[in-house]
């Protein structure tokens, strides 16, 4: 009597993020991170068990490495054995000397690539040389001088930018692992126009940028949220008749669903979603929670302090109060007052010869004081005759 033995769908995980998908035949799966030695194209490989059952099943199927999966799929050779595991962890430790003389025949040959990693399989029968290049590489050269150096076969894998942070790994500017080196099954393209709906500036390409120099796959988590939730405010700029009258949409609180209105004379006035969509004959009346209009003048004011003002003309601003007048001086403190000017004394009554001796220039006086002569020896007056 045969008994039946049950194939479990099992994802293993091997150096630099990298996985693929399994068949193990037994009566219980083995737990994640067991090492395990696999089939590979080309001989035997060292991995680890990193989903198994329900998970692994889901991830098969909304991956890209899942659906890209031959079929049949290979089984697992065995559990690995601690003297395979040493031989892992020596192969590990002697990758990052390959990967510098790597990158010295890069310089020899003037290739213009960067050496990103490399990695060797588990029974030494093949080396993977990860790198990234702007353009096209003829690197023929560099990998006849790879084998005769190594003794074994050396496959070239070119790779971008954002991949190779998926594989090296390190820390994001939130602090924790990238999340393309740990959880994110998958790295999608990320396009500009996510930041722009999320009302991030694009000005600087620095600020929304990861370690890699792409745009963050983070902008995609809640990109559809964004746009799902915008269809169903006005657009800013856009004129509306309320029952207040005309207004212009001023700015939209998607996560508090609050629209900001002005009015032509200037007024504020911040007002429910669905108590906007009423004014305009779109919905029904929301219940009294959700009827709160709230003046935009507050700065950070909690809403459920503020009072109830449905459908009221917005308060315009107050006067300052003000400023308080300087204080009267006293008697001792008063400062002493200037000395009135002397009215101007009457002066004789002028003749018209008087006039116009006024006009006359003034001549330039002598050392003595008097006038200079005409020439003719006399000091005195020049009008005397």
């Amino acid at each position: 009597m045969t008994v039946a033995v049950a194939t479990h769908l099992v994802e293993v995980e091997f150096k630099g993020n990298r996985r693929a998908f399994y068949t193990w035949s037994g009566e219980t799966a083995p737990a994640p991170r067991t090492p395990v030695i696999v089939q590979v194209e080309r001989g035997e490989d060292f991995a680890r068990v990193h989903s198994v059952g329900e998970l692994a099943e889901k991830r098969k199927a909304g991956t890209t490495h899942g659906k890209a999966s031959p079929e049949p799929l290979p089984a697992i050779v065995r559990l690995a054995t601690p003297k395979e595991i040493d031989t892992a962890v020596r192969l590990r430790a002697d990758e990052d000397a390959v990967r510098r003389a790597a990158i010295g025949l890069v310089r020899e040959l003037k290739l213009d690539m960067k050496v990103s990693d490399t990695e060797w399989q588990w029974d030494r029968r093949r080396l993977t040389i990860y790198f990234t290049a702007e353009e096209r590489i003829d690197f023929r050269d560099l990998v006849r001088k790879m084998e005769r150096r190594f003794s074994t076969r050396v496959h070239m894998w070119h790779i971008g930018v954002r991949d190779e942070a998926k594989r090296l790994d390190g820390v994001g500017r939130c602090g924790r692992p990238f999340c393309s080196s740990t959880w994110l099954p998958q790295l999608n393209p990320v396009k500009s126009s996510a930041a722009k709906d999320q009302r991030l500036s694009t000005l600087n390409p620095g600020q929304i940028s990861g370690t890699c120099g792409r745009l963050m796959c983070c902008l995609r988590y809640e990109h559809e949220f964004y746009v799902q939730q915008r269809k169903r405010f006005p657009k800013e700029g856009k004129l509306l008749t309320t029952a207040v009258g005309e207004e212009k949409v001023i700015s939209n609180d998607i996560f508090r669903e609050r629209v900001t209105l002005r009015n032509a004379a200037g007024e504020y006035r911040t007002i429910a979603l669905a108590l906007l969509r009423h004014e305009l004959g779109e919905g029904p009346m929301p219940e009294p929670d959700e009827a709160t209009e709230y003046d935009h003048e507050g700065d950070d004011h909690e809403e459920e302090n503020l009072p109830v003002v449905p459908l009221a003309r917005a308060t315009p601003r107050e006067r300052p109060p003000e400023r308080p007048r300087a204080p009267q001086h006293s008697e001792r403190s008063r400062p002493t007052e200037r000395p009135a000017t002397p009215a101007p004394q009457p002066t004789e009554r002028t003749t018209p010869e008087s006039r116009d001796e006024s006009r006359r220039p003034k001549r330039r006086r002598g050392r003595r004081g008097g006038r200079r002569g005409r020439g003719d020896g006399n000091t005195g007056d020049a009008s005397s005759t």
